[in-house]
């Protein structure tokens, strides 16, 4: 039996429509008495990669128990009502990016589904790059969808799969999808992890006691005082179980394509990605990006928060001094109050203001991690301008963002993509800036520890930079943008 608890909050319409969506975060432990508590703390520390939804799944030997929500983790986990119904020695949550459309419940992770042979719980970081086709075979054989979601083909294909444990079914289940993924998947005995075969996704293994945790970030090990044990290894499944941790390879070695822009943008700057730190990464590909782009300036001032680290780095590398030219609040939350059209363009000012006697009179870098719409950069600029700056300088810490991400960010199409319509000039224009560069692929190679970008055996996947896509695009034969299964947001 399985206890659900479902609620919903109103979005925020003033999402940010200049970066990329947030991917999506993963949690779980096993062997813990404090499960349920351990993995909201967890999901609290992976809010970053997700903001629209959040729940859990807690199995106490007997039943399994879930808690799911829209709107933030402290939303729906601050109840001690509601934490008391999350029993159980093992759990594990997800945390999903915002999106447009509808919010349907239904949709929000971990789904859960009765087997005979167990109950299945499984969170999803990533995107299925042939889940439409595989969706479209199952629903042939007679499988009845109950969200449009691309993980819930996952949970099919183990239903209808010949072997005979859930693991043999769950790796049958792998061997048919493409894509990239990080699974987090609870049964009545078991916690079981899985990553894809190119090591798209990041997926970790830490340690709190005797209970052993799998999750997106080190920072969500962070916060309960847990230990890192280990990277999951590309195409790796981990079975954590009372009889410890054993761990599979199903899958042919391949060389790694971990997403690069982990390091640019998605991993919270506290954590530790692949070996690296998040933040040291990004002054690094601050300091490469005035080198390669100069410019005369009188202070280098960073877009919050995301574009800080990089700022710091371009500003000591340049040896100009580094200001909070933009104040953010933290603390505009969720509103409940429509824009109008007469208020609509006050949206960003909700979220950021100029510090005028930073900015006033003098040459402003400003310093940012991607460009994708432009639309918050322009109101941006514009709103430095209006605070006095004699002149505005952007320098982008990564490579123009000109193709579609099919990995699990929420990156619109071609059509939506500024620099898949423009070259830096045009775009320089649009954005009212007086000059405009964005760190090159082979330096942003660089700042990662890599001498350049080997065309070959590029070491990351940069697709959203070259269109070099590591996988095939099963659903996408047609040349044309596809549709993306959103988890919140119903089928057309």
């Amino acid at each position: 039996m399985t206890e659900l608890s479902d609620t919903a909050l109103t979005t925020d319409p003033f999402a940010d429509g200049d970066h990329p969506r947030e991917e999506c975060g993963v949690f779980g432990i096993f062997g813990d008495n404090d499960a349920g508590a351990h993995t909201a703390l967890g999901l609290h520390a992976l809010q970053h990669r997700g903001q629209e939804a959040a729940g859990i799944v807690t199995y106490d030997g007997r039943q399994f128990h879930s808690h799911r929500g829209l709107g933030h983790v402290s939303e729906n986990f601050r109840d001690d009502a509601v934490m008391s119904r999350l029993k159980g020695g093992m759990a594990i949550g997800h945390t999903r990016y915002s999106t447009t459309g509808d919010t349907i419940l239904r949709n929000v992770q971990p789904l859960f589904a009765e087997f005979e042979f167990s109950g299945f719980a499984v969170a999803h970081n990533g995107n299925l790059t042939n889940g439409l086709t595989l969706r479209r075979d199952l629903q042939k054989r007679g499988c009845l969808f109950q969200s449009t979601s691309d993980t819930e083909v996952v949970t099919h294909l183990i239903a209808v799969s010949a072997q005979t444990t859930v693991e043999d079914r769950l790796v049958d289940a792998l061997r048919q999808i493409e894509g990239a993924y990080s699974f987090v998947c609870l049964t009545n005995s078991a916690m079981i992890g899985a990553r894809d075969p190119l090591g798209v996704r990041p997926l970790i293994l830490g340690r709190l006691d005797r209970a052993y945790i799998l999750c997106s970030e080190t920072c969500a090990l962070d916060i309960i005082g847990a230990e890192f044990v280990r990277n999951v290894e590309p195409g790796e499944v981990v079975i954590v179980s009372k009889d410890g941790v054993r761990s599979l390879k199903p899958f042919p070695k391949q060389s790694a394509r971990f997403c690069v822009f982990e390091y640019i943008y998605f991993a919270r700057p506290d954590s530790i990605a692949e070996g690296h730190s998040v933040y040291e990464v990004r002054k690094k590909i601050g300091a490469e990006l005035a080198r390669e782009s100069p410019v005369d300036c009188d202070v280098v001032v960073p877009v919050p928060d995301s574009g800080v680290p990089a700022a710091l780095g371009f500003a000591a590398a340049c040896g100009k001094p580094f200001e909070y030219g933009i104040i953010r609040n933290h603390y505009v939350g969720r509103t409940f109050i429509q824009p109008t059209d007469k208020t609509r363009h006050l949206g960003v000012k909700r979220k950021h203001n100029p510090n005028r006697l930073i900015l006033d009179g003098k040459r402003v870098v400003l310093v940012d991690d991607s460009i994708v719409r432009g639309t918050t950069s322009i109101k941006i600029v514009d709103m430095v301008r209006q605070a006095g700056a004699r002149e505005v300088h952007l320098r982008i810490s990564s490579p123009p963002t000109a193709h579609p991400c099919f990995y699990g960010i929420d990156t619109p199409s071609y059509d939506g993509l500024l620099a898949a319509k423009y070259d830096v000039s045009q775009m320089a224009k649009l954005l009212g800036v007086d000059s405009l560069a964005y760190i090159s692929i082979d330096g942003l190679y660089r700042a990662v520890g890599e001498a350049r970008r080997l065309a070959d055996r590029p070491k990351y996947c940069d697709a959203c930079f070259t269109g070099d896509y590591p996988t095939p695009l099963t659903d996408n034969k047609s040349g044309t943008q596809p549709k993306q299964l959103s988890l919140l947001q119903e089928p057309a």
